[in-house]
């Protein structure tokens, strides 16, 4: 069932409380990076392909964990590419090399980044002491502020890997392209609002934000179920509710909105009951560098048909109006 309409959609500004020291906060945690060694370990991967080499890249972040990506380099030489930087879905994985051969014979190199303690090879170091992660990760370290959440440390890892995207000899530093579904989404407009070297970003039903809007609607139901079973076992009476929510703000993808400076296309099912379009137009809503949104009314969260067809041509041929 379609939530709201799309007039009300285009106008919805968010629920969130963009902190008064939001970019301040954001801008010292990118100072622990200054001076962070882009060093990493490559170990081949064995994966049969006529045009790619493809391997497994490990890098150390900031606080010391290991994480784990895919890299596909093409076979082709003599030239530079451009680099295509992946991210998941939460819970799970980067998926099988296979998935990104495609964009290799197409002359990318592409990387996917497996967010640290989920479903694929990255570690976690926990940092976070007090209180239960419960069902989920939005809530892990909430209970110590935001210096202590787990998506900040996803978020800066996204960022670290971004650069060593650049960093790579085969790749053209000018044509850095991201791309991700659901958390993917989510994480590929943080990368590109951090890092604003990154010239073009598609987004797929973008999760982790407005949380506060979320929890006004089935949020039973939905990938903000956490916060629901937080209050329920953790602050039944509610008495921490402003500071929850205070809290959250640091990583609502909405506030980081405003600094992106890439070209962005962002695909929504307006049934989505996952992720709600409206938190999902939260975030739309505030970017100010050149946008575009498709729309399928009829889809939820879920696989778009025809639309990865329409996103070659954002990346190959820069068909910001393709839609």
């Amino acid at each position: 069932m379609i939530q709201e309409s799309l007039e009300k959609l285009l106008q919805h500004k968010g629920r969130g409380q963009k902190p008064h020291d939001f970019d301040a906060f954001w801008d010292k945690e990118l100072s622990k990076l200054e001076n962070l060694s882009l060093d990493y370990q490559l170990e081949q991967a064995a994966v049969a392909s006529n045009v790619a080499d493809c391997y497994i890249l490990t890098f150390t972040s900031f606080d010391g964990t290991r994480i784990s990506c895919q890299l596909l380099k093409p076979k082709r030489k003599g030239t530079t590419f451009p680099g295509l930087l992946q991210f998941h879905g939460y819970h799970v994985n980067s998926g099988d090399f296979s998935e990104k051969i495609g964009w290799a014979a197409e002359g990318f190199v592409v990387m996917a980044m497996d967010c640290r303690g989920q479903g694929g090879k990255s570690e976690n170091i926990e940092s976070s002491t007090v209180g239960t992660a419960l069902k989920g990760l939005i809530i892990r370290g909430i209970e110590e502020g935001p210096e202590a959440l787990y998506f900040k440390r996803v978020f800066l890892d996204t960022v670290i890997a971004s650069r060593i995207l650049m960093s790579l000899g085969e790749v053209n530093e000018e044509r850095i392209f991201v791309q991700g579904a659901s958390q993917g989404g989510a994480l590929a407009l943080v990368c590109a609002a951090l890092e604003p070297r990154i010239k073009r970003v598609f987004t797929t039903h973008p999760y982790l934000s407005d949380y506060r809007r979320a929890f006004e609607l089935d949020i039973k139901n939905s990938a903000y179920e956490e916060l629901f079973y937080w209050f329920r076992f953790r602050d039944p009476l509610h008495e921490k509710e402003e500071t929850f929510f205070q809290t959250l703000e640091y990583i609502d993808v909405q506030h980081f909105a405003p600094r992106i400076k890439a070209e962005v296309i962002m695909a929504t099912g307006l049934d989505d009951e996952i992720c709600f379009p409206s938190t999902q137009f939260a975030v739309f809503n505030k970017i100010t560098s050149p946008k575009d949104v498709i729309l399928l009314p009829e889809y939820g969260h879920e696989y778009y048909p025809k639309v990865a067809d329409k996103v070659r041509g954002f990346f190959i041929h820069n068909e910001m109006k393709a839609f």
